[in-house]
């Protein structure tokens, strides 16, 4: 056990606290800045269990802070990883129509795309569409060519190396258990010890809120876990996805619906599907934490949730019990697969905020108390646009916590 004192002490060191934090080093050099990560190690959790690709900013409304960071991230990553020899590529993602019924909102994503000056995009027919990806079936389809795939621990990884090398503090084993406002300042309670901060930056994804409330918070959402799973396909099937074959999402969810896509390590992932998870890392369907469940059932904002969208919620339990109800999903993209080409494979839990109303927060959300800012919602883009986020929240440090360069 040791105790210590930092002018910004970071809760969280997925790839948005570690960004941060590596922004901070750079902007405000002077400032000390501490990240307190529970885990053994960072990118553990949101991080390291997401499908790994690097959004272009397609789906976004244009002017929301989804759009935003995305464009800009996505351009501010791929220069740090050539700058840090961090593999990626860019291997093209193509959103089909197969139905005529999709059109409308596969024109709308294009115009969003478009408006949030994603590079390179094209509407294709059929036969453009079989050149890009043989196996696939569509009316029509969006292709991204500037889309692609990365290993966001990687990238994480490397965010840590260059904060530490300016001078940053990494404690993992650090989970948080307790704050307390004194003075100057918070004290935070650690496994580790006592750590005496200035300012904190809460960027705890799955436990975002549960964070703001140690600091006596009232906030307008609570995180609900939701569950992805995936399948890989086998070997032999590999050869049936190129690159990214997503489906037209249906924009009433900030899900995007079951998909494939290839992986820098050379697999195909199939997946996810979005079901309530009944522990915030609640990674298989037996993992429960009674208290964590029972937080989430009496949220008036999860049976609002539930009584608008059950029908979905249904279809998404089904999928998850069902390997042959999962294999249909996949056909309408790829006819030629079959339940023999998959297995399964991991999860990842998404922290998706939820208001008092039961409305799906859509965008980021990024809010402030006494010598505090929340990390609320950053999921998907948030990988991709993880450096645009954090030079906004150092942004926002700046002015609100007077930080001098």
């Amino acid at each position: 056990m040791s105790d210590a004192t930092s002018d910004i002490a970071i809760v969280g060191g997925g790839i948005l606290g570690m960004a941060t934090a590596l922004e901070l080093s750079r902007r405000v050099p002077r400032q000390r800045v501490l990240v307190l990560e529970k885990e053994r190690a960072p990118a553990l959790h949101q991080t390291g269990n997401n499908s790994g690709v690097i959004h272009s900013g397609i789906y976004y409304k244009p002017g929301s802070l989804k759009a935003r960071n995305c464009v800009a991230g996505a351009r501010a990553l791929l220069e740090f990883c050539e700058e840090n020899d961090v593999g990626y590529e860019l291997c093209g993602k193509v959103i089909v129509a197969t139905e005529e019924r999709e059109l409308p909102a596969l024109h709308e994503l294009h115009r969003r795309g478009t408006a949030n000056g994603v590079p390179g995009l094209e509407l294709v027919g059929p036969e453009r569409l079989r050149e890009l990806e043989p196996h696939t079936r569509g009316v029509q389809a969006l292709w991204s060519p500037n889309t692609g795939i990365i290993d966001y621990r990687q990238v994480t990884e490397a965010y840590a190396r260059r904060f530490r090398e300016i001078g940053g503090e990494v404690w993992t084993d650090a989970r948080v258990v307790g704050i307390r406002a004194t003075g100057d300042g918070h004290v935070l309670s650690t496994k580790r010890g006592d750590v005496q901060a200035r300012y904190l930056i809460n960027c705890a994804g799955l436990y975002a809120d549960a964070v703001a409330r140690m600091l006596g918070v009232r906030l307008p959402v609570r995180i609900i876990p939701f569950r992805g799973e995936y399948y890989f396909l086998a070997p032999e099937a590999q050869s049936l996805v190129r690159g990214l074959i997503y489906p037209v999402p249906d924009p009433r969810f900030p899900f995007l619906g079951v998909h494939f896509t290839r992986t820098v390590h050379g697999e195909v992932e199939a997946g996810p599907n979005a079901v309530l998870a009944f522990a915030r890392e609640g990674y298989s369907m037996g993992r429960v934490n009674p208290g964590e469940l029972l937080g989430t059932l009496t949220y008036p904002g999860f049976w609002h949730m539930s009584r608008r969208h059950w029908r979905t919620g249904l279809m998404e339990v089904r999928r998850s019990l069902s390997k042959a109800a999962f294999t249909r999903s996949l056909q309408r993209l790829v006819p030629e697969v079959e339940g023999r080409h998959l297995v399964r494979g991991g999860a990842g839990v998404r922290a998706q905020a939820v208001e008092r109303s039961g409305a799906l927060a859509d965008d980021f959300r990024i809010s402030e108390s006494q010598n505090a800012i929340h990390v609320l919602n950053a999921p998907s883009p948030g990988a991709t646009a993880s450096l645009a986020i954090a030079g906004s929240i150092v942004d926002m440090a700046s002015e609100s916590f007077g930080l001098a360069a």
